[in-house]
């Protein structure tokens, strides 16, 4: 009960500023429909109670699971096991992934199903299943994250030279949308039960992080291909929620719980399997451990829907109708401004970046506080979200003007920085868009798009995840200079390998 209540008051202090600049919108800038304002206030009290849920679930539940994995398959010392485990797990995490459904099915309904849902899904979790298996590979054999990440970084950016600009903005996105709720506590156990076995604490230390990096390159390497594939460009789409907003105040929760509900037993079901195939072959764990994970599951299956349900059926709409109105009036600093601000507390707002930090304190014993990366990720999202919409607002900028400088600078920071900072940058990339920001975010910038004259709801619309999942490894990569400067300055070495 004291864990529940305690994660209540962390969630609380997540998802109140969010509440609070809709509503003070609400009474200014962008009066909403009543009907729309009691929905956003229903999905809040659903967000908090949900995502507390699920961070009691993950911590007994997904956690514990993916550690275990880790630990198994690394104990087994064969390399072609590494492989296929890493394959398996990555694909049925992924295609399970509530965020990638999300997105996939936003894609979907923009395009007019030119690029179907399951197309879309299937393509970027082989992508991630590979990846995945080559990130455990990279941790067996103690290859450095940033050799890796500069060779995958490459292939995108030759690849990039052949893809179209949809094409370009969904490949990231789907990389940043990938690395949601459920997969990344999932990637960061299995690193760590894979990099624990490391007789070298620094080494294992460092290697605990990283792993989401690798394995979100996966998502926009396989939609790159799958464009180039299929030729498919010049596509068009438009935004019809704007228009087609429900008038009743219960009935989009009636109808999203049980699509959701659904959608997340199909995410949980191959979980439960692996776990319990591998409880029988290796684990072997007592009736009481198992009973108190598959507990934890329950809490982390309860938590999902509410939270989903709360992000979907009262969040969405309201970010494309504020989005929508901001972009319409004559002032546009009104609608740069919003951005900017919304993308600063919505990651507050986001369950894998608890998640994430929390392990980050942890692995470093303290030196590296919560609280400062929760803010240094704060300042990057929400100058990402405020590129965004200047990308938006300003025809001729494209996508690839902010990413090609944007990896450029984050690669080479990766020879400087402290090699645990890059694999935490390159992690809380893929963390920080998670479900919060692939749909209320997401949904503002489509309806700014949407209210612009010129703009192109598919071009630039999307795009947004894809800014989010970059602007981190920049941010925390400069928070690791600092902590590298402090530390020699200090004389001090710390739990931090600085070097």
């Amino acid at each position: 009960m004291d864990a529940l209540v305690s994660k209540i008051k962390e969630v609380l202090y997540a998802v109140l500023p969010i509440t609070v600049i809709v509503l003070i919108l609400h009474f200014t800038l962008t009066p909403l429909d009543f009907s729309a304002i009691i929905r956003f206030i229903i999905g809040a009290v659903l967000i908090i109670i949900g995502l507390s849920i699920f961070l009691i679930g993950v911590d007994t539940g997904i956690t514990p699971i993916g550690q275990k994995m880790g630990a198994s398959i690394a104990k087994s010392n064969k390399i072609w096991i590494v492989l296929i485990a890493g394959l398996l797990l990555g694909f049925f995490i992924s295609i399970a992934e509530p965020d990638l459904h999300i997105l996939a099915g936003q894609v979907d309904s923009v395009t007019s199903g030119l690029i179907s849902k399951t197309s879309l899904v299937v393509v970027v979790s082989l992508g991630i299943g590979l990846l995945i298996a080559t990130g455990l590979f990279r941790i067996v054999f103690n290859i450095p994250l940033y050799k890796l990440l500069l060779v995958l970084y490459g292939i995108i950016f030759v690849l990039a030279l052949f893809t179209s600009p949809e094409f370009l903005a969904i490949s990231f996105d789907a990389s940043g949308a990938t690395t949601g709720a459920l997969t990344v506590p999932f990637i960061l156990a299995l690193a760590l039960g894979v990099s624990l076995l490391k007789k070298d604490s620094k080494a294992s230390e460092k290697d605990s992080f990283g792993l989401v990096a690798v394995a979100s390159t996966g998502a926009i390497i396989f939609v790159m291909i799958m464009n180039i594939i299929s030729k498919t460009d010049k596509m068009t789409g438009s935004l019809d929620e704007v228009e087609n907003a429900s008038k009743t105040i219960i009935g989009p929760f009636i109808h999203e719980l049980p699509i959701i509900s659904q959608e997340i037993v199909v995410a949980l079901l191959p979980i439960i399997v692996l776990f319990l195939i591998f409880q029988i072959v290796s684990f072997k764990m007592s009736r009481r451990a198992v009973r108190k994970i598959m507990m934890g599951l329950l809490f982390t299956f309860i938590g999902l829907v509410l939270f989903l349900v709360g992000v979907n059926a009262g969040f969405m709409e309201v970010g494309s109708a504020i989005g929508h109105s901001i972009a319409s009036l004559d002032n546009k600093a009104y609608v740069m401004i919003v951005a900017f601000v919304l993308g600063l507390v919505t990651i507050l707002a986001e369950p894998a970046v608890h998640v994430l930090t929390h392990q980050i304190e942890d692995v470093t014993s303290g030196y590296v506080k919560k609280s400062v990366v929760l803010v240094t990720l704060s300042l990057g999202v929400g100058m990402a979200v405020f590129l965004s919409i200047l990308r938006v607002l300003i025809q001729d900028l494209q996508l690839w003007h902010y990413l090609l400088p944007g990896y450029i600078i984050a690669i080479g920071m990766t020879f400087i920085v402290p090699k645990l900072f890059v694999g935490i940058a390159f992690d809380s990339g893929g963390v920080a868009s998670g479900p919060m920001t692939a749909t209320f975010i997401l949904a503002f910038v489509q309806g700014a798009a949407e209210a612009v004259e010129g703009a192109n709801v598919l071009i630039d619309g999307f795009g947004m995840i894809a800014m989010v999942a970059m602007t981190p490894l920049i941010a925390l990569q400069i928070l690791g200079l600092v902590f590298k400067l402090k530390s020699k300055k200090g004389g001090l070495e710390g739990n931090v390998d600085v070097g």
